[in-house]
């Protein structure tokens, strides 16, 4: 019954920052672990990062660690990727996903197969 809406990607270059947005609908998001995922052209969808429920845990893939930074605003039903430093490879299609029962307190999942709802996605391109 979750449904998600990202948007804010776009065509940037190498080192200029840029914020994604997921919008979501339904009674259950404040209390579903958010995450997003990325798929490059001719690559598997892989986590990027993991926020729980509460907001009080994060959860981040190597490849964007440092960089990248996930927050939620629940009164907005909305959670953000804030990508500074993005570089090429950092070119992909982004995709929202929520876990609305995560198994326990703080859990933040980082397979595909741990989230039950996704967004269409939205296209983000670093050029160099």
């Amino acid at each position: 019954q979750v449904q998600l809406v990202e948007s804010g990607g776009g065509l940037v270059q190498a080192g200029v920052s840029l914020r994604l947005s997921c919008a979501a609908s339904g009674r259950t998001f404040s209390s579903s672990v958010m995450g997003w995922f990325r798929q490059a052209p001719g690559k598997e969808r892989e986590f990027v990062a993991g926020i729980s429920w509460s907001g009080g845990n994060t959860n981040y893939a190597d490849s964007v660690k440092g960089r990248f930074t996930i927050s939620r605003d629940n009164a907005k039903s909305t959670v953000y990727l804030q990508m500074n430093s993005p570089k090429p490879e950092d070119t992909a299609v982004y995709y929202c996903a929520a876990d609305p029962q995560p198994y326990y307190s703080d859990y933040v999942g980082e397979a595909r197969y741990e989230y039950d709802y996704w967004g269409q996605g939205t296209q983000v391109t670093v050029s160099s």
